[in-house]
């Protein structure tokens, strides 16, 4: 009690100083005496005192600016020392509190919302910590150092996909832009220096660029995975192989190299697919796995491909994806390689035929005859080719249908060819008559 009694009159007597060096407008005196009382309560473990200190000394009328923000950077210090997580999110709690609408301290207010959306996120409760941080519009701060800004909303988009928040998890990841990982970080640091806002460090547990580049592209790989969109998983594994740390470790870009070779197969074909099918098959890494490079030289040569033999061959390095780096290649895997090699085999057979019957397109493609329709029919759909089935005939078209202008355009450059060669001719004739002609003259 005594011991409270002698705290009690110690803080007394600090705040009767604060007062009047506030009054006598003394930034740095006002500072010192608010800082002590908040030493003292912490010297003497008086979590609750200090809470109430924190609140009555950022209160106080006509309390300048730099004072609060001493006082919320001064109780930050304490946080990691605190007994318990009760006591952690009260000190959290009112130091939000007193930073809430206020500019100067958006810099800590942020980074005391992550502590505690972090200790929601031990203590189970996901959805609390997301809608903590999502509080927070971090890319609004001018304070704040660039790496940092990129980890909080790439903290907030985990959160997002952890509850299952596709849509949000999608918005918050388009405040990054992916040009911000290709940045020169010494030019940043230069133009800082010559702005007049001073942008503060970044703490020591904030990951560098090229890190932070590799955990939102494994981000965004969750969320498309979500969609099964393939293509935009290859591009994301694309983009971590072109790390520099990871293009020196072989023991990192293997996998990586894998994960693109499974999904550029997994991928419908589009332009965008076949052009990173040709560039990946053009690294000279790719003949470190020799069985991989095999495999996407038989998608880009037109021919048919076996699906049994196929399947047999790569069965075991399919499955083995399970353990390698970024687990397995999805629950839907397996079939839509099944769906992309028929699509591969209608192409190779559309290339070659302009007329096929049906019965012999399901015999190439080893289907039944209502499979080979079924996959045929979504590929036009999806206008992947041009084709049309005549079903009481059983023949599949592959021509496109032309129209009456195309026809006449093509019969008139067929008439003037057809002149061309004519006059060609008659000038060859008139030129040999001339030779023989001169010859028997002679």
């Amino acid at each position: 009690m005594d011991s409270n009694g002698d705290l009690d009159a110690k803080i007394e007597a600090l705040l009767s100083s604060e007062k009047q060096t506030r009054l006598k407008e003394d930034v740095a005196g006002t500072k010192k005496a608010a800082t002590e009382i908040l030493q003292l309560c912490f010297d003497a473990k008086a979590w609750k005192t200090l809470n109430d200190q924190i609140v009555l000394l950022s209160k106080r009328r006509g309390q300048p600016k730099q004072v609060v923000t001493a006082i919320v950077q001064q109780a930050m210090q304490y946080i990691d020392q605190t007994p318990d997580v009760e006591t952690k999110s009260e000190l959290i709690k009112t130091l939000n509190s007193v930073s809430a609408g206020k500019i100067y301290v958006e810099l800590e207010r942020a980074r005391l919302i992550k502590i505690l959306a972090k200790i929601k996120e031990e203590q189970g409760n996901i959805s609390e910590a997301a809608d903590l941080m999502q509080e927070v519009a971090v890319e609004t701060f001018g304070a704040m150092a660039k790496t940092e800004k990129i980890a909080f909303i790439l903290e907030q988009v985990r959160l997002c996909l952890d509850r299952q928040d596709y849509v949000r998890a999608q918005i918050l990841s388009r405040k990054i832009s992916p040009r911000v990982f290709d940045a020169d970080t010494s030019k940043e640091k230069k133009k800082a220096k010559e702005g007049d806002s001073v942008v503060e460090e970044a703490p020591a547990d904030i990951p560098s660029l090229p890190e932070l580049k590799r955990i939102y592209y494994e981000l965004m790989i969750r969320y498309y995975s979500h969609s099964n969109d393939y293509l935009e998983i290859c591009r994301c594994y694309k983009s971590i192989y072109e790390i520099p740390t990871v293009k020196e470790n072989s023991a990192m870009w293997i996998p990586v190299l894998r994960k693109i070779c499974w999904y550029l197969v997994l991928a419908p074909h589009d332009p965008m697919q076949s052009s990173l099918l040709n560039s990946t098959l053009e690294d000279k890494n790719l003949s470190e796995i020799p069985h991989f490079r095999l495999l996407l030289k038989q998608l880009i040569t037109m021919e048919v491909i076996q699906w049994t033999a196929l399947w047999n061959l790569f069965k075991d390095e399919f499955e083995n994806e399970k353990n390698m780096l970024g687990g397995s290649l999805g629950d839907k895997a397996a079939e839509n390689f099944r769906e992309r090699v028929i699509e591969h085999n209608i192409l190779v057979v559309s290339k070659y035929y302009s007329r096929i019957t049906l019965k012999r397109l399901a015999e190439l493609l080893c289907l039944s005859l209502q499979e080979a329709e079924k996959h045929l029919a979504d590929m036009v759909v999806s206008k992947a080719l041009v084709a049309k089935v005549d079903r009481p005939m059983g023949v599949v078209s592959f021509q496109a249908a032309k129209d009456s202008n195309d026809i006449l355009n093509s019969w008139a450059m067929n008439l003037e060819k057809l002149l061309d060669l004519v006059e060609k001719s008659c000038h060859q004739i008139h030129k040999e008559t001339m030779v023989h002609k001169a010859a028997l003259k002679v």
